[in-house]
């Protein structure tokens, strides 16, 4: 994983949020687990059916679950030689809280092995636990050949265990594993694809948000900066006003030259005003151009001020007359 990976999850599971994904995503698993996503054929047919029967093995399953009925009973039978122990290991979560019988044929006899999975059954119920497991399997090799009929004998056993109280009486109840399954496969992808979704989302989110805040600050900064070009040129054409009115009241070469300079400097900033007064402040491109348009009226502005009639040289001044008392 890269560096950059492990940083950013650090920092989402750093985050209230962050550890309710992981307390969710811990649910789901556990879900998952109960619910048998890890189950092996044995235990996935036994979560829902009182009797399993190996590939091979002949046997009326839908008779062999009349005969067992609600009791709390599961028969597994499987094929010659196999690991009877190993049976009842997988079904212990699957069929928990129920007496299993784990047979197989040998030759004219079945092998045998019960497990008792009743509650307590490894503190104050073991030995009630162990009398089920050696009581339950008792006459089936009467009927190797006929196992419908060795169900019977099993059922019959482990009524005589309820009615000796060694097994707690009640119906077995059966919880189809399909809308487990679909739970929590709808929890995990739940929690995952809107921890993910959220978690994507709220990134872009900020960058979005801080891309349009750059861009705001940028838009207000060249909208500031036009505005004060503005003031500046405006600040000029006032100064420069005064002396277009000195300028009228002469009639020198220099002074029609500056009114004529002047003039056509006032033309263009009655048009560049109308263009500050329409333009979107969000047009960063028109902004821009408009503070250009600005600077350059601001130099011909200053080119005019340096053309005034009181920059005029001396010689070109008119003489001023003294009088003698």
């Amino acid at each position: 994983m890269r560096p950059s990976v492990r940083r950013r999850l650090g920092t989402l599971f750093d985050t209230p949020f962050g550890l309710a994904v992981l307390a969710c995503a811990a649910l789901a698993g556990w879900a998952l687990w109960t619910g048998g996503a890890l189950d092996g054929p044995i235990a996935r047919q036994v979560r829902t059916s009182s009797v399993y029967a190996a590939p091979g093995v002949d046997l009326d399953r839908a008779a062999a679950e009349r005969i067992i009925g609600n009791r709390r009973l599961v028969v597994v039978l499987l094929a010659p030689g196999a690991d009877r122990r190993d049976a009842c290991h997988q079904v212990e979560h699957a069929a928990d809280g129920t007496v299993v019988l784990v047979m197989s044929r040998d030759g004219d006899e079945y092998d045998t092995y019960g497990c008792a999975l009743l509650p307590g059954r490894d503190k104050e119920n073991f030995g009630r636990a162990a009398v089920a497991e050696m009581t339950v399997g008792r006459g089936v090799d009467t009927f190797a050949d006929r196992p419908l009929e060795a169900l019977k004998v099993v059922t019959v056993n482990y009524d005589l265990l309820v009615k000796a109280g060694t097994v707690p009486d009640g119906a077995r109840t059966i919880s189809p594993s399909l809308p487990r399954f679909l739970l929590a496969v709808a929890a995990i992808v739940g929690v995952v694809a809107g921890a993910t979704a959220l978690w994507l989302g709220g990134r872009r989110a900020g960058r979005l948000a801080a891309t349009r805040r750059s861009r705001r600050d940028g838009h207000a900064d060249g909208r500031s900066a036009l505005s004060a070009a503005a003031a500046v040129l405006a600040q000029q054409i006032i100064d420069l006003d005064q002396r277009y009115a000195q300028a009228q009241r002469r009639a020198r070469d220099t002074d029609q030259e500056f009114a004529r300079r002047y003039l056509r400097l006032t033309s263009d900033y009655a048009a560049l005003l109308d263009g500050i007064t329409a333009v979107d402040g969000d047009d960063e491109t028109a902004v821009r151009e408009l503070t250009e348009r600005v600077d350059s009226l601001s130099r011909r502005a200053r080119s005019v001020a340096g053309a005034g009639p009181e920059t005029l040289p001396a010689a070109d001044r008119p003489a001023r007359r003294v009088s003698r008392g």
